[in-house]
């Protein structure tokens, strides 16, 4: 396989393999990927599986010909990547073993060699020069393992992701990308996503082609999809809608309560309810799911005064990946005495941001009257927003919507008559009550002031506390004029035929725009409330939430210069210019200030 006209891929495909890393099911094999860079100097990127030694020695003397390697860069000590590094430096005694300096240290482990006569160790930083192409490393520790690095060829812009942006499954196979993607981060990445996020911000700084992993095929085309996933998944957030609900059933009394939530719950609008039997299902493919929808369901028995054990091992399974920001609810069954909801919320306790239901079904022995209407409010209390969502189920008069305007921030929406628009603001306040009046301030350099001011109508989302700053980023941080900010979300409308969020809000209105006052730079909207639904019970984000919670603290640390106080954009400089916008913000030189 070519991917430049100087980089060839040498890899390998394993379909003998049926548990990768001993526990993780892969039916359609594993790809154990190496390449060659051929210039002036010919690097090879890392090894493969002990299984496949002469395949991709025969693979290198392909590509290469009569022509020898004069470096072997490893990024990753895993032995799927690097359990050929000794059997190449015996066909290469002159090749040069490139590597961070924990690397050399497991070597030293694995071989009883850390080719001190024949290394170069790299750090951040670091270049690598072949002719033509320059290495340039960046280091990524715990992504998945504390000596990765990654490398970044400048001339065609290719990126050696080590394991990061990898998958199951062979490279003769066609499959969806996304689906064996996330069970393979989930499973063996998910733990390190804070670690993630700081390769992923390096990476924000590179100009990438392509994508050169470890593991599944190169990606090529539309990068943006790619990373904007690894980004949801390494920030824990919601990937997709819908609701998960994992039990065990000894007897098939605790499955037919599933079942009958699972009925209600589709009926009540929810879009996607996904089931997992954890006695028969992959368990893999069901810690995926927790961690791809919003809210999960846990369902089991009270066995040996505990719980059913593969509750247990799936619970366990959350915890050590840092499950968060998630919906939890629970269902027990005991015949004397319960004790499993009060077990499963214990092993929990201690992960981050998970907001359990105020419904707990409680069977005793099989389903009664009382579970049985118990199923139903936990159905009604997991579906408020989807209810709330959609025009058939929605109280579009809920003035207690009212109620969550404070100092907060609010995602403001509007149509330019061609395209959909939104922005970030933080000054909305009910005027009136009879009748109900709402005032909205809006800067008047904004696209969105140009289009209200045209139209007369739009809608306030009140943001609550689950909004990751890539709202803000998405919604504050480009114009409306030139940016789709709904790029890529899910379409809900309201009566007036505007969107609305379908995440991240407690409720919207839909505003009419009564009156104007000109306030010189902003522009203040008085309007009547045409539309008003709650969509559920999270607290408004306030703006001291935001800048104490939500906004990423400034990575200032060892750096000279002026920190962006909307953003935390840094410029490295001794003096700012005066012309400066931030590059993610776009706000100018008076929201700057001095790093102290």
């Amino acid at each position: 396989m070519t991917i430049t006209n100087d980089i060839k891929y040498i890899g390998v495909n394993d379909h003998d393999v049926d548990l990768f890393e001993g526990q993780y099911v892969v039916p359609n094999g594993m790809s154990y990927n190496s390449y060659a860079i051929v210039d002036d100097k010919v690097a090879i990127m890392d090894t493969v599986d002990q299984h496949f030694t002469h395949q991709w020695l025969d693979n290198i003397q392909n590509v290469l010909g009569q022509r020898k390697p004069d470096y072997l860069v490893v990024q990753h000590m895993e032995p799927d990547h690097s359990a050929n590094i000794a059997n190449f430096l015996k066909v290469y005694p002159e090749a040069v073993v490139v590597s961070s300096a924990k690397a050399f240290v497991m070597m030293e482990h694995f071989f009883g060699n850390d080719y001190a006569d024949r290394r170069i160790v790299v750090g951040e930083g670091d270049t690598l020069c072949l002719g033509k192409h320059t290495l340039t490393f960046v280091t990524a520790p715990m992504v998945h393992w504390p000596e990765v690095i990654v490398t970044y060829d400048s001339c065609d812009k290719v990126l050696f992701s080590a394991d990061g942006f990898g998958k199951f499954g062979a490279l003769d196979v066609q499959e969806d990308w996304a689906c064996e993607a996330r069970r393979y981060y989930i499973g063996i990445v998910g733990k390190y996503g804070p670690q993630v996020q700081a390769l992923l911000k390096k990476a924000a700084n590179l100009d990438i082609a392509a994508i050169c992993p470890l593991h599944g095929p190169v990606l090529t085309e539309n990068l943006g999809y790619y990373l904007n996933l690894y980004d949801i998944w390494s920030s824990y957030r919601v990937e997709s809608e819908g609701i998960v609900i994992a039990y065990t059933s000894v007897y098939g009394h605790t499955k037919a309560a599933v079942e009958l939530l699972a009925q209600k719950l589709k009926a009540k609008g929810c879009p996607e309810v996904v089931v997992h039997d954890l006695a028969r299902c992959d368990m893999a493919e069901a810690v995926e799911d927790a961690f791809r929808y919003g809210k999960l369901v846990l369902a089991t028995t009270t066995y040996n005064a505990d719980i059913f054990p593969f509750m247990k091992e799936f619970i366990h399974h959350l915890t050590e990946r840092n499950f968060q920001n998630r919906t939890v609810a629970l269902m027990e069954n005991g015949s004397w005495a319960p004790l499993a909801a009060k077990t499963m919320r214990k092993m929990l306790e201690d992960n981050k941001n998970l907001t359990f239901t105020d419904t707990t079904v409680k069977l005793v022995s099989a389903m009664n009257d009382e579970s049985k209407a118990q199923i139903e409010a936990l159905a009604q209390e997991l579906c408020k927003d989807y209810l709330a969502q959609h025009d058939d189920t929605a109280n579009k008069n809920d003035l207690t919507a009212l109620f969550n305007i404070g100092y907060g921030l609010y995602v403001v929406t509007s149509n330019d008559g061609q395209k959909d628009n939104g922005l970030i603001v933080n000054t909305v306040s009910q005027v009136t009550n009879t009748p109900n009046r709402v005032a909205v301030t809006i800067n008047k350099q904004n696209y969105s002031h140009h289009v209200i001011k045209q139209t007369g109508v739009m809608n306030v989302c009140c943001l609550d506390t689950s909004a990751p700053f890539s709202v803000f980023q998405n919604f504050g941080f480009q114009s409306g004029r030139t940016a789709d900010k709904f790029a890529g979300i899910e379409e809900l409308r309201s009566d007036n035929g505007l969107r609305f969020l379908p995440r991240y809000i407690n409720s919207f209105m839909s505003l009419k725009v009564e009156s104007y006052v000109d306030l010189g730079t902003h522009g203040m909207f008085i309007c009547a409330v045409t539309e008003a639904r709650v969509i559920s019970s999270r607290e408004t984000m306030t703006y001291t939430y935001y800048q104490n919670n939500v906004k990423p603290k400034p990575q200032t640390e060892g750096k000279k210069g002026f920190v962006c106080k909307v953003c935390g954009w840094v410029y490295e400089g001794d003096t700012l210019p005066d012309d400066i916008v931030c590059p993610l913000c776009k706000h100018g030189a008076a929201d700057f200030e001095p790093i102290s």
